[in-house]
């Protein structure tokens, strides 16, 4: 590592080391940049292009047992390994004392507006971007989920959500250690028939998870895993009615919905136990402005603009390596099509990149997808918009359960008041639906899937004879 390196990537799983590894190199001066390992050779050196990264910090045994060693192979061709390993070997008693010694001061002054860490988009939509969140923009979001949320020193967070992504790294982390709460990491949350398990033997009183991983575990879990839980919270994508439904009658918890960007740092909305409404991510956090512009064919809602003391310092991108673009006089704009409701709880419409314009009627394809959640609960539906020659697009669903077709589809859209143009021109079935790390559908990967023939339920021949 050498002494002008400002930016250090850190690829390491949920650990207590990761953490410390963290907290290190921000004492020392450095910005951590945290490489999502589970986005492939392709996307980590894209990120790190956009950061400036050279050196990335990382564990043989974690490499080993997370069978990473093809990828850190190839990042190796143009980045350099530092081994946590190696560098532990070289840390004597002199330097343990001088680190007990100086434990309540950082090695180099921070001021509250210097980078602190650098984060990446999901890549869900398209090629990753970084995002440089500062101190005064972690704490600042962390003030404010702990302004609406009560925690005490009883409480012990479990924290499955990988420190890659912004809601693992500022609520999964950040937050209970600034609360004086311990937090319990555990660096797969895909293993659902273990977490479940160790929530019940660490007593855990507050968990966090995305839809996909909460269904995951509801499937294994014995009722009597959750019972020291006091609040579940789930960000990164909508919550099902099933999967609330689940919760409540299985295990007695209330899933507490939130919504958050990146680039918020970041939690923008919050259900809480004294202010929760079903089907919304709750109210706006305090100190963060926000406003709706209208979105040219979405008559309802319009496209969530927010500020605040928690919104990120900018933007890196790979095409202009390491230089910073700051959201225009702080506003970002979070692409996302909202409501808010009388009483201030806001509802989530979708992207408004991921609407299709079918007849010159925009069509969400959250709703879509949330029309086949419904239908096959327990199922993953991803639907993608594709170009069509005579009604300028056409939607086609991908989905994971088993016996999906589009008549089934038809018939639970009409019996739920939706409109025609929502009926997907397609449906196909495949084996198991592509998931990023964070728990989010890899919407890249299933428009690649489309584009590239994915095995058919019902060919489009089928939909054509119907008037699609």
């Amino acid at each position: 590592m050498l002494p002008h390196e400002s930016t250090i990537g850190v690829m390491l799983p949920n650990a207590n080391a990761t953490c410390v590894t963290v907290l290190a190199a921000m004492s020392a001066g450095k910005v951590p940049a945290m490489i999502n390992f589970a986005a492939g050779s392709a996307n980590i050196l894209s990120a790190c292009k956009a950061a400036e990264v050279t050196t990335i910090l990382t564990s043989r045994s974690f490499v080993a047992q997370a069978r990473l060693a093809p990828v850190v192979e190839e990042l190796a061709r143009s980045l350099k390994i530092a081994w946590l390993e190696d560098i532990r070997d070289t840390i004597g008693p002199l330097d343990k004392l001088f680190g007990l010694l100086r434990r309540s001061k950082p090695l180099v002054a921070r001021k509250p507006d210097d980078p602190a860490v650098v984060l990446f988009t999901s890549g869900s939509e398209g090629a990753p971007k970084g995002v440089v969140l500062t101190h005064r923009n972690i704490l600042a979001n962390a003030a404010q989920a702990a302004s609406r949320i009560d925690f005490h020193p009883g409480d012990k967070v479990f924290n499955v959500l990988p420190v890659f992504h912004s809601f693992g790294l500022t609520a999964g982390t950040v937050l209970p250690l600034i609360s004086g709460i311990p937090v319990y990491f555990y660096p797969s949350p895909l293993h659902y028939r273990l977490v479940p398990e160790l929530i019940y033997s660490s007593n855990a009183t507050i968990v966090f998870g995305t839809d996909t991983f909460l269904t995951g575990y509801a499937r294994t879990a014995h009722p009597y895993d959750f019972r020291s839980v006091r609040y579940c919270f789930a960000g990164a994508e909508p919550v099902k009615p099933a999967t609330r439904a689940t919760y409540m009658e299985k295990f007695g918890l209330r899933i507490l919905e939130g919504y958050g960007v990146t680039e918020a740092a970041p939690v923008i909305a919050i259900n809480t136990p004294m202010y929760n409404k079903v089907g919304t991510v709750g109210k706006i956090m305090p100190g963060i402005e926000y406003r709706l512009e209208p979105v040219p064919g979405v008559t309802e809602g319009g496209r969530l603009i927010v500020r605040g003391p928690n919104v990120m310092a900018g933007y890196l991108r790979a095409e202009n390596p390491g230089v910073l673009e700051p959201p225009r006089e702080g506003w970002h704009d979070t692409g996302d099509i909202v409501t808010l409701d009388e009483d201030g709880f806001v509802a989530i419409r979708g992207r408004a990149k991921r609407f299709a314009k079918i007849g010159g009627e925009m069509v969400s394809l959250a709703a879509v997808e949330a029309l086949a959640a419904e239908l096959w609960k327990g199922a993953l539906s991803a639907v993608a918009a594709v170009a069509d020659p005579r009604k300028g697009e056409r939607l086609v669903l991908v989905t994971d359960a088993p016996g999906a077709t589009r008549a089934g589809f038809m018939a639970h859209a009409k019996a739920n008041g939706a409109m025609d143009l929502m009926v997907p021109a397609e449906v196909r079935t495949i084996a198991k639906m592509p998931v990023l790390g964070t728990g989010k559908i890899d919407f890249v990967a299933v428009k690649g899937m489309v584009l590239g023939g994915a095995p058919l339920t019902e060919v489009a021949a089928a939909a054509q004879s119907l008037g699609r």
